[in-house]
């Protein structure tokens, strides 16, 4: 599938930031940065450096305004970061992402693809003004990811028939766990050959690329439920493995 459109989105939307906010820096991270994004099944994930706070009402107005311009801009994730904030891990950050906007910090995870290769829009390079963390710091909050948000879900089993948590829970772990092996971050098309090669059903990798990468295959009820169930104890499991203590 072209990324031209994708492209345009990304050309239209720095041009209106520069208009209306004038940031000092928009960068890209997530599959834009990691090299494996697809074009209308990836979100495209954003950041924004501006000097001082945004207008929250000029927020929304703003990516209202991009959400009308193509079929990938409901796709199109942005966080507003003021520069002398950066170094705050802590700090909660201005976020457009889901067609709302609401507060969330910018990870030690983002900040480690900013670090490995944060692809530059506009302004200088995430290097430039963000500090990488360290390599502690980075696998403490993988842990506590997996224990707070994963770990409770997999007692709701309800959940686990819905696709996003089937596509994103194996591959989570996966990511996990080779970052806490060894301090890398792995692109979801890396973590699902890994997925593949580790013992995890083959039906259950073949239906999430699929989904990633083909055609996705249309399932009966009692399939998605089965299916829903291997996702739901292989992360059980593997989270398990991952928390015990060393």
């Amino acid at each position: 599938m072209s990324t031209e459109p994708v492209q345009e989105l990304l050309d239209t939307f720095v041009a209106d930031l520069r208009e209306t906010l004038a940031p000092v820096a928009v960068w890209a991270h997530g599959s834009l940065a990691l090299g494996d994004f697809r074009p209308g099944r990836s979100d495209l994930d954003l950041l924004a450096v501006l000097d001082t706070p945004p207008d929250r009402d000029r927020l929304r107005a703003l990516h209202r305004r991009i959400d009308r311009t193509g079929p990938y801009a409901a796709g199109l994730h942005c966080s507003y970061l003021v520069r002398d904030g950066l170094a705050d891990v802590d700090r909660r950050h201005p976020t457009w992402a889901h067609r709302r906007l609401f507060d969330r910090t910018v990870t030690p995870v983002t900040r480690r693809e900013l670090a490995l290769g944060g692809r530059t829009l506009l302004g200088p390079p995430p290097a430039d003004l963000v500090a990488d963390v360290t390599d502690a710091v980075l696998a403490d909050f993988v842990r506590a990811d997996l224990a707070a948000v994963w770990l409770p879900a997999t007692r709701h089993p309800t959940w686990w028939l819905r696709d996003v948590w089937v596509d994103a829970g194996p591959l989570t772990v996966t990511r996990a766990a080779v970052t806490l092996a060894d301090g890398r971050l792995l692109s979801k098309g890396e973590a699902l050959d890994v997925l593949a090669a580790s013992g995890a059903p083959a039906e259950l990798c073949a239906d999430i690329r699929r989904r990633r990468y083909g055609d996705p295959a249309r399932l009966t009820w009692a399939q998605r439920r089965h299916r829903g169930t291997l996702a739901r104890q292989l992360v059980r499991e593997r989270i398990g493995s991952l928390l015990q203590p060393s």
